[in-house]
């Protein structure tokens, strides 16, 4: 099954629609000694990549993207590696384990899905490479779960996250067509806009060019995992003394 290797960076839990990690890098760094807050959470890439070994609190409206990161947060490495491959031509549904980590193995089906998949993918079957739930996905999640222990999470709207001065990370589905992908898309982007305003402590807030719920700058042209063409990623920063 492989054993278990502390890297100095965390990578990826599992590579979701929208995702954030590929390009943290470019976000500010966050501030010392308060928390990571992440209120569309989803495969927390901005927390993954800054938040080892710190205070995060996600939070998340779908219910499974929610058990997923429980189930990371609680979960022993060795737990991790216990976990089963897909059958040959079978699916998620043969194996005999907790829903949360049934739906992580999902993930790892079809790269930068935005729901958990039944079956892998014809790219993900080539599990040599980065892609694809195997002995790799599982030696690298090993690895990292000790490094969640300080983190939590809240399975509910944005509007549920502690009112407290911490590095707002908030990443909710695009106000663009591209944010029908995902499954919880109804956001209300006036209240959303007047309630990242009021973020006590460093505020981040993506989006894609075009949006205009707040005034937000061109960060970067991201590669997509899922179209042929770059998304032009925005970026909106507030700043409380």
């Amino acid at each position: 099954m492989g054993t278990v290797k502390r890297n100095k960076t965390m990578r990826p839990f599992w590579r979701y629609y929208g995702g954030k990690w590929m390009i943290a890098r470019r976000y500010p760094a966050p501030l010392p000694h308060v928390p990571i807050i992440e209120p569309f959470a989803g495969a927390a890439g901005y927390s993954t990549r800054m938040g080892a070994d710190r205070e995060v609190i996600l939070i998340e409206r779908d219910p499974k993207i929610a058990a997923i990161w429980r189930w990371l947060i609680d979960a022993s490495p060795a737990e991790v590696l216990s976990l089963p491959d897909i059958p040959d031509g079978g699916t998620v549904d043969a194996l005999d384990v907790p829903d949360a980590a049934r739906w992580l193995i999902g993930f790892w089906c079809n790269n930068g899905a935005a729901q958990p998949c039944k079956s892998p993918s014809k790219r993900a079957r080539n599990v040599g490479r980065w892609f694809g739930w195997g002995d790799r996905a599982r030696t690298r999640i090993a690895a990292q779960v000790p490094r969640i222990r300080s983190w939590s999470v809240i399975e509910g709207d944005y509007t549920d996250a502690p009112d407290i001065r911490a590095t707002w990370f908030i990443d909710p589905p695009y106000s663009t067509p591209a944010g029908r992908h995902y499954r919880f898309d109804d956001v209300d982007f006036g209240a959303l806009g007047a309630w990242c305003r009021t973020r006590d402590g460093l505020t981040i807030v993506c989006e894609q060019m075009g949006a205009d719920w707040l005034p937000f700058k061109h960060l970067v042209d991201a590669k997509s995992s899922r179209v042929g063409r770059p998304s032009r990623e925005a970026i909106w920063i507030g700043m409380t003394a």
